[in-house]
């Protein structure tokens, strides 16, 4: 999908995504080797816009597996429509033997596709996101380590399908537990922490046409000093941009400390963190 680390950071920045040389070469890398590439850090950095955004700057379609604990196989990969099954079992004749029946019954026009088995059979550009790895079951992580070492899957009842084109494939984690040793060797890894202030900067003034330079810095420098905090959740890229647009719609051009205060539910989502920032930033209370 891409020539040159070059490319990967001119075609993601028309998309409004900002890559840096680490970002533009690994995910080259794994473009031209056809590794899946993990993407760790903590929340709120980009992981998941990364893929959306190799997505968008390819024009290849984006499918997802959310994991979540209790995730299983027929969820991320495929069930069969055991209603459907249930209704062609009750209109068979009844003098039609059971094997003819359960041929008929396992075939494609009962399987359900999940997101794993769909990238697998997609013949078009396809990048595969499979994000918070590390929220799903060790179990699933054996399930990925098949998908992803040969790009194909077995289905017992009408053998194995491989990949007619290999997907793109992001995992995203937010380190809440550590994956799998076999699972890492399968990828190529790229670490995203919060950007640099003039990155971030320019993330903003990118993402949000109209605001002033000026106040993006003022933005960027109090993010920074609310991420220093002590709190329970550290606020993300894209809260900062949302913050700038808030500004924006409220007509502000100056982020003073009575802004701050009337605006704070928007990069802090705790009340402890808000009590913590108006405490130690000096902040005046609302309400």
């Amino acid at each position: 999908m891409f020539s040159s680390p070059a490319e990967v950071g001119r075609r993601l920045g028309e998309v409004g995504y900002l890559a840096d040389d680490a970002i533009a070469t690994t995910v080259y890398l794994a473009d031209a080797l056809g590794k899946p590439l993990l993407v760790e850090g903590p929340a709120g950095v980009g992981k998941t816009e990364l893929a959306k955004a190799v997505s968008a700057a390819t024009g290849a379609e984006l499918v997802r597996l959310q994991c979540y604990e209790g995730l299983d196989e027929a969820r991320a990969l495929y069930e069969w429509n055991y209603k459907k099954q249930l209704l062609r079992i009750q209109a068979a004749p009844s003098d039609q033997a059971w094997e003819t029946t359960h041929d008929d019954i396992f075939t494609e026009e009962f399987l359900l596709e999940r997101p794993l088995l769909a990238a697998i059979r997609r013949t078009d550009p396809t990048v595969l996101l499979i994000d918070e790895t590390d929220k799903a079951d060790v179990e699933v992580e054996g399930l990925l380590l098949e998908v992803l070492s040969d790009f194909q899957v077995t289905i017992p009842e009408l053998g194995t399908i491989a990949a007619a084109r290999r997907p793109f494939v992001v995992l995203t984690s937010n380190a809440a537990r550590e994956l799998s040793e076999a699972l890492k060797r399968r990828c190529l890894y790229l670490h995203l922490d919060y950007p640099t202030p003039d990155r971030e900067r320019d993330i903003v003034l990118a993402r949000v046409p109209g605001v002033e330079a000026g106040l993006a810095e003022q933005l960027v420098r109090t993010v920074g000093a609310l991420r220093a905090l002590d709190i329970k959740k550290a606020p993300s890229i894209a809260e900062t941009v949302d913050w700038a647009r808030t500004l924006l719609a409220l007509g502000l051009d100056e982020l003073d400390e009575a802004a701050v205060a009337r605006t704070l539910g928007v990069v802090l989502k705790h009340v402890s963190d808000q009590q913590r920032a108006v405490r130690e930033l000096g902040l005046p209370a609302e309400g």
